[in-house]
């Protein structure tokens, strides 16, 4: 049984509440991470978080804006506190932002790189620097968008900062391999989360070859895969779990 912190956990059809269930149902204790604000202000909308708790079954939840340097460090504390020494970090928060060239100012790149890549690289080093042996052994799992398989012209301020997380990647495994901590990267592909309008989500589906998006079931596998015993030789890796995507 490991302990876990996963972030971005505020919508019942989002990647995150799938990942923290997959972890509670293997017997996980999992610290859950929330933004609602940032939802708030997307089409979407917020989802209501007390349901989203009640649904993982009330696990110890932590509200923090991760735009600010201090609060990626603040948030492993919390949950360390809540859980005891950490033995798996899942990164899954976001911050999403439209805006094609012409379009980008120098502050959605810069609260795009603070969320989406800055927070990414401390998250770990907290998450490092708490790490002990004796929980088992360790994992963070990064995720990634498709930048790196294929333009995303309409998205510039998310497109690079998600790029920085699959680029650093490799990286950060270096850095902590001889620790016994993996460190990989998931490119989920299209995942149904409901944040697609109609219209994208049947060009979307068309281009998958099982003609549906794939699943946050399907990310959570991934992750449950990445951070079990099953996953222990892959480190420093991107998986593009797609699901045959053709762009």
């Amino acid at each position: 049984m490991g302990t876990a912190l996963v972030t971005g956990v505020s919508r019942r059809a989002g990647i995150g509440a799938a990942v923290a269930r997959r972890l509670l149902g293997r017997g996980d204790r999992v610290v859950v991470h929330s933004w609602s604000p940032h939802d708030a202000e997307q089409p979407w909308g917020a989802d209501d978080l007390d349901a989203v708790l009640g649904a993982l079954g009330s696990p110890p939840h932590v509200a923090a804006d991760l735009a600010g340097s201090d609060a990626p460090a603040a948030l492993v504390a919390a949950a360390r506190d809540a859980v005891g020494p950490l033995s798996t970090l899942v990164v899954n928060h976001a911050r999403s932002a439209l805006g094609r060239l012409e379009d980008v100012t120098a502050d959605e790149l810069d609260r795009c790189f603070a969320v989406n890549a800055r927070a990414a690289v401390l998250l770990t080093q907290a998450f490092v620097a708490q790490y002990d042996p004796a929980t088992g052994p360790g994992s963070v799992v990064l995720f990634t968008s498709g930048q790196h398989r294929g333009p995303m012209a309409g998205e510039i301020p998310y497109a690079l900062s998600k790029g920085a997380v699959q680029q650093v990647t490799a990286t950060l495994a270096d850095a902590v391999a001889d620790r016994g901590i993996t460190v990989n990267c998931v490119n989920p592909g299209p995942t149904d989360t409901g944040w697609a309008g109609p219209d994208l989500a049947g060009e979307l589906a068309a281009a998958m070859p099982r003609g549906r998006w794939n699943s946050p079931d399907e990310a959570a596998g991934v992750v449950a895969w990445l951070t079990g015993p099953d996953a222990r030789s892959v480190t420093g890796a991107t998986i593009d779990a797609e699901g045959g995507f053709r762009r």
